[in-house]
């Protein structure tokens, strides 16, 4: 099967083509880098322009894969949305995945895993999962102080894992290099993960969708974590 899977959650993006067997196996054709900035305006031109170049059109597809968070608001917005038109118009099915369980999966590390990306203003966005071959389960993903973050996965703080009664060593991994660098600084022992792009989509959305672990174009929504200033300053007036 043929799949597509973009990723613009971030200040540069990518899309990729892949093709996915029943045995498991997903092999990225091509992975097309897209600038920041200019994701609206380059996204369904450079869809259009890597399936033609590959000697497919859209309705080869057979499935799509998206990143869905956390990232930039206006990104997401605009990959999510182009995503959800293309699956609309040729009814196929969505794989929704996060990129902090892309992180949890890249560390390539079994058991309990902390996966966390920047996320500005001195944040991090943390996702807790249990990875068990090349997939993984969600307890929780939020939005954490950088320094608290480490403190936890010290040991310094309550964890989720101590919450949780669960016991064993937890992986702590990320792609942001210079997250890692500051994770060691602080005493923590660090899996760094190749940078998440549309190729590393595809490969865990095809075994979502292997699993039946699909959405609609109706229930596709963005995984923020982080609220938007305007959600806050309702909350604010409140």
């Amino acid at each position: 099967m043929l799949l597509l899977a973009t990723d613009t959650s971030g200040r540069s993006g990518s899309i990729a083509l892949a093709r996915g067997d029943a045995n498991g196996s997903c092999d990225v054709i091509e992975v097309v880098p897209l600038a920041g900035g200019t994701f609206s305006a380059q996204l369904v031109p450079q869809i259009a322009d890597l399936l033609a170049a590959q000697g497919f059109t859209k309705h080869d597809i057979g499935a799509f894969a998206v990143a869905s968070g956390p990232g930039s608001f206006t990104g997401l917005r605009i990959g999510l949305a182009a995503i959800k038109a293309l699956a609309e118009i040729l009814e196929k099915p969505i794989a929704a995945v996060s990129l902090l369980e892309s992180v949890a999966v890249g560390a390539g590390l079994q058991g309990s895993v902390l996966a966390f990306l920047d996320a500005g203003r001195g944040e991090v966005y943390c996702g807790d999962y249990d990875v068990s071959g090349n997939s993984a389960q969600v307890r929780t993903e939020r939005l954490i102080k950088r320094e608290d973050l480490f403190a936890e996965a010290r040991g310094q703080l309550p964890s989720s894992e101590t919450r949780n009664g669960r016991t064993g060593e937890t992986i702590v991994a990320t792609s942001d290099q210079s997250l890692a660098e500051a994770a060691q600084t602080a005493g923590l022992t660090i899996s760094l993960v190749e940078p998440i792009d549309a190729g590393a989509i595809a490969r865990l959305g095809w075994r979502k969708i292997q699993a039946g672990e699909t959405v609609s174009p109706e229930q596709l929504e963005a995984n923020y974590i982080r609220r938007t200033d305007a959600e806050i300053l309702a909350k604010v007036n409140c």
